[in-house]
């Protein structure tokens, strides 16, 4: 039997002390802590990858910290529209939808994509509608508001271009600390939430959701749910979660990426996801990170950002949960 592995993320950028107060940061801690333990429960009752990896991004899709489910960002018409994947790593079984506005969990709607139809990505009024005849609790849109979104919402709806999640917090903090305000840079922060997860059997699975980027274009789909490019899991190789520029993800098919390094190149999982974080995305303007677990339980969570919130659990040990980059 194999130790069970659980990662998860919340989002990288730049994420620093200045920027936190010592409230939120215990918080975010203590938040990234209690749904670690959550899936580490999961998986140890014997429960499967893919059922630590949903109801690990379920968690995390109610908590109103994150850019997913209630605490969604706000596109530029003021609506939310959410995108998620999941795909398991034992047969390559994937599900996904886009641009839904009224379903509770996005994950879970995928994760009846993959396993109630033929297809893998669904969209729209048509994933909803699919997502609800299978059990999937719909919401009014007034359930994803928190004050916090619709006021960076509401500072930067004149800008001419979105942001990714936590740029307008950063905005913010510049205001109250009376420092320079720039222009505001869509590459400062990047919000998406996402889980991976090997189980006892030696499964792997991996989760990703988002509410998309602060501001957006309704319409605009990121690289959360795009199988290889935000979410992969192959059980040969590895179990990837990514956030960051989506559309940087995208282009490179940053997380099959790395599996492909380890598969074809014989990269270890650290050298595979350290070279598409620090050189392929880079390349393209790409910044963010991922949490991988590869076969053997091995973990890696890059990222070439200040920050990512993230959080790691093995077997019966107690969560590590981390924010910063490690000291140089």
């Amino acid at each position: 039997m194999t130790t069970p592995v659980i990662a998860i993320h919340g989002g990288a950028g730049t994420i620093t002390r200045a920027s936190l107060s010592a409230e939120d940061e215990a918080r975010y801690h203590q938040a990234l802590a209690d749904i670690v333990a959550a899936g580490q429960a999961v998986l140890n009752a014997g429960g499967s990858a893919l059922e630590a990896a949903t109801e690990a991004v379920r968690l995390l899709e109610d908590c109103p910290l994150f850019n997913a489910g209630h605490g969604a960002v706000y596109t530029s018409e003021g609506r939310h529209e959410l995108d998620a994947c999941v795909m398991n790593g034992a047969d390559l079984a994937s599900g996904a939808v886009a641009c839904v506005t009224n379903l509770r969990n996005p994950v879970l709607a995928a994760r009846a994509v993959m396993e109630k139809s033929e297809h893998v990505l669904l969209v729209g009024p048509a994933a909803e509608a699919f997502a609800a005849r299978n059990g999937v609790a719909t919401v009014t849109p007034d359930y994803f508001h928190t004050d916090a979104r619709h006021e960076q919402w509401l500072r930067v709806r004149g800008q001419s271009r979105a942001m990714l999640d936590h740029d307008a917090s950063s905005f913010a903090f510049a205001e109250k600390t009376a420092a320079p305000v720039e222009p505001i840079d869509p590459d400062h922060k990047f919000g998406t939430v996402g889980a991976v997860a090997l189980d006892q059997f030696g499964n792997l699975a991996a989760a990703t959701s988002t509410g998309g980027i602060t501001n957006k274009q309704p319409g605009r789909v990121g690289d959360s749910p795009i199988i290889g490019a935000g979410c992969y899991a192959n059980n040969a190789t590895v179990a990837v979660s990514a956030t960051g520029t989506g559309e940087a993800f995208m282009r490179t098919v940053a997380c099959y990426d790395i599996g492909a390094r380890m598969a074809y190149a014989g990269q270890s999982l650290e050298e595979a996801s350290r070279a598409v974080v620090f050189d392929t995305l880079p390349k393209v303007g790409g910044r963010g990170g991922v949490i991988a677990i590869d076969a053997q339980g091995n973990l890696a969570l890059p990222f070439n950002t200040e920050g990512m919130y993230r959080a790691y659990g093995c077997g019966e040990l107690a969560p590590v949960t981390e924010i910063y980059a490690a000291p140089a």
